[in-house]
């Protein structure tokens, strides 16, 4: 099951936004376009249908519904959503549309509740609410069906999947000294805190796997790395150790605390990468890395994608990381902010941006300059005034 198609009304940047989806997307635009936030309506679908989650829990934890809802907004103030799932590669294959419009109290609490939740397979409505159980107890719009069990039956199929989205911006420090840092973990550990932990607690074989092809890798990448293995301190504690071959016969062993920042967002990428089938949002995988890695990320994630059957989208800045020659106009969105809210074009859906692709020129030859800042001359003015 993948996402063929996303729309969005009211959501942070996004005043109004439809994008059709490919197995591999990249999102390109500048610092505060909304990349992350593009992202974040996926996690935000996870984690309503999370267990420990649900609709009250997933807008609380982003600040409540006036956080989420974008300031563009005016006479529609819901925040709405909706995707389309296709479940197959084929034109014949099953689709779902799952959509959820979420307003406000207008007394009490003020908390958020359902404007309208509906699920369709096929087309043909399978759920469709308010209902008549919501008009008699009006309290049963502070949850969604996607939530509880004992509804979601018929599309749980949905949740399921919606529960196995995963995102991933590993953050080093946080990986070298989870101890350093206090308080809860975020929700499903998305910058990697708990990291060595997870693939701890990987079963051996599947663990051994996935190693070996992240050793083969690094070999290439890593200079004078051997072999690396996972293991446990005498306190029980999850480490990786790394061998690095040089004069001495048996060379020298390095624990994650002394690897590079980029040999530990490369492994936690490929981990992020190897570790299913599922939804996956990587935010800048280029970071750290060298140019000559980045130029050549984009082939492996598909290769890597394509074997494991899965669907990626990608946030980057990176013109070494979009100069991949593999990468289509029918591949990227562009995120253009305005005065009303962020717009999201489809590259190949531009002419001027499908004439010069199909000539030959790269998405970091002709996307990057048209979704730059557009003031960026006045970055070398004078400051001393």
């Amino acid at each position: 099951m993948f996402v063929e198609r996303i729309t969005i009304e009211n959501w942070r940047n996004f005043r109004s936004a439809n994008a059709f989806l490919r197995r591999r997307m990249f999102l390109v635009g500048p610092n505060a376009s909304g990349k992350s936030n593009f992202l974040d309506v996926f996690r935000f679908l996870r984690d309503i249908a999370k267990p420990g989650g649900g609709l009250q829990e997933s807008i609380k934890e982003r600040g409540g519904l006036s956080k989420i809802r974008c300031l563009a907004a005016r006479r529609n103030p819901r925040v709405e959503i909706s995707v389309t799932l296709r479940n197959g590669d084929t034109d014949n294959s099953t689709t779902y549309t799952y959509a959820i419009g979420i307003a406000q109290e207008t007394r009490g609490h003020r908390r958020p509740i359902l404007a309208y939740e509906k699920v369709l397979r096929g087309g043909v409505p399978i759920l469709e609410r308010p209902n008549e159980q919501d008009t008699e107890d009006a309290e049963l719009l502070t949850q969604t069906h996607l939530e509880q069990i004992n509804a979601n039956r018929k599309f749980r199929d949905i949740a399921t999947y919606f529960q196995s989205i995963s995102y991933q911006h590993l953050v080093p420090q946080l990986l070298r000294h989870p101890e350093d840092f206090t308080g809860p973990v975020a929700r499903d550990d998305p910058f990697g805190r708990n990291f060595l932990e997870k693939v701890a607690l990987t079963p051996e074989k599947t663990k051994e796997a996935r190693l070996v092809k992240i050793e083969r890798v690094l070999k290439a990448v890593v200079p004078q790395l051997g072999q690396l293995k996972p293991f446990k301190d005498s306190r029980g504690f999850p480490h990786l150790v790394a061998t690095y071959e040089h004069w001495r016969s048996q060379g020298a062993k390095q624990g994650e605390e002394e690897f590079s920042d980029g040999t530990l967002r490369l492994i936690g990428l490929l981990w992020a990468l190897l570790e299913g089938d599922s939804l996956l949002l990587l935010e800048e995988p280029e970071l750290s890395l060298h140019a000559c890695i980045v130029r050549r990320l984009p082939s492996l994630i598909w290769r890597i994608q394509e074997r494991e059957k899965r669907q990626v989208i990608i946030s980057t800045h990176s013109a070494e990381f979009l100069s991949d020659k593999g990468i289509g106009g029918e591949e990227i969105l562009m995120l253009i902010p305005s005065a009303e809210g962020t717009k999201v074009e489809l590259a190949a859906s531009r002419a001027d941006v499908k004439a010069l692709l199909e000539q030959g020129l790269t998405a970091a030859d002709v996307v990057l300059p048209r979704t730059g800042p557009g003031s960026i001359s006045q970055l070398a003015l004078d400051l001393r005034e």
